[in-house]
């Protein structure tokens, strides 16, 4: 077990017997080179810290490089430093846990909120103590990620962009486009949802109705789009909308949002950080009240759109 120390959370501490300082070790599969990283590790993870701050007993968290290029890394500390190693959530298999037990076999080594699926294995045998969330012949206990601390909600963001319409010629900004959105997306603290436009009764991946997209969009608290229906779908169902025009001078995009009222749009030869941050900026406050009433002025019909004059050009006789 581990002993619990004397004095505050961070530095070297003595424990109550006066031995060497103590200070454990947290890994997972998100701490390999080759390991990944999933949210329900990482919130395991977050519920071992919350029970070892409450304690006062110092840890660090090493991390795969590949995920924290600039945090602690399994090959770059000294296992002398720790006197304990804890690994979180996942199963218990495979060399790279089994050769954790062997560069710190110092250590006293524990395993919380793991999987056992052979008990005879050396990952599994290697550790002092393993407190499982399952295992053979053992009542299975809740994952560590269900009493995880509370994380506040994020801004859940569709994406829609699009490569073609090659129809625009040598005034194309696509890539330029999405590279620069994907980019600045990236950095910002949201859920991204990529989304398509386009409907397919096969692939699954896609909507097969307009319905089934309107119902993913409307349930978005924005949409970042360089395509003219990602705009007014989003709209129709009253979700603001960051419009990109990808094509220099102006096109469709720029026509549309023009038509519909809406300011939300950044054309490609202004494209940056400022100009997109702007506008994040007031579709999650301020636009979302706009979209609703674009949304409600759709559903009036309002304004005239080109089949309210089809009847007529259909009765009309064809020149010449």
């Amino acid at each position: 077990m581990i002993a619990l120390p004397v004095g505050g959370h961070s530095g070297r501490v003595q424990t109550r017997e006066g031995k060497r300082p103590r200070r454990v070790l947290l890994t997972g599969w998100f701490s390999f080179r080759d390991g990944e990283a999933t949210a329900g590790d990482v919130l395991a993870l977050r519920r071992v810290e919350d029970v070892l701050r409450g304690t006062g007993i110092p840890y660090d968290i090493a991390w795969s490089p590949g995920f924290r290029p600039e945090a602690l890394h399994l090959d770059r500390l000294w296992p002398g430093d720790y006197s304990h190693l804890v690994f979180v959530c996942g199963p218990l298999h495979g060399p790279q846990v089994e050769e954790l037990h062997r560069r710190f076999a110092h250590c006293v080594r524990i395993a919380v909120g793991t999987s056992v699926i052979d008990p005879a294995s050396a990952a599994v045998t290697g550790f002092h103590r393993v407190l499982p969330r399952d295992a053979p012949d053992s009542e299975p206990v809740e994952d560590l990620a269900a009493r995880a601390p509370e994380v506040p909600a994020r801004p859940v963001v569709g994406v829609i962009l699009t490569h073609g319409q090659e129809e625009y010629g040598q005034l194309r900004r696509h890539g330029q486009v999405a590279e620069e959105v994907t980019r600045w997306l990236a950095a910002k603290d949201c859920a991204r949802l990529e989304l398509e436009t386009r409907l397919d009764t096969h692939d699954w991946h896609l909507s097969a109705t307009p319905a089934q997209l309107q119902s993913v969009l409307a349930r978005l608290d924005l949409v970042v789009t360089d395509r003219l229906h990602g705009l007014v779908i989003a709209l129709r169902v009253g979700t603001p909308v960051l419009a990109v025009d990808p094509v220099a001078g102006g096109a469709k995009m720029s026509a549309q949002a023009r038509a519909c009222g809406w300011p939300a749009l950044v054309p490609a030869e202004r494209l940056g950080v400022r100009q997109l941050d702007r506008w994040w900026d007031w579709c999650l406050t301020g636009g979302r009240v706009t979209a609703r009433q674009i949304r409600d002025a759709f559903r009036e019909g309002a304004a005239p759109d080109s089949a309210d004059r089809l009847v007529e050009a259909l009765a009309r006789p064809v020149p010449g």
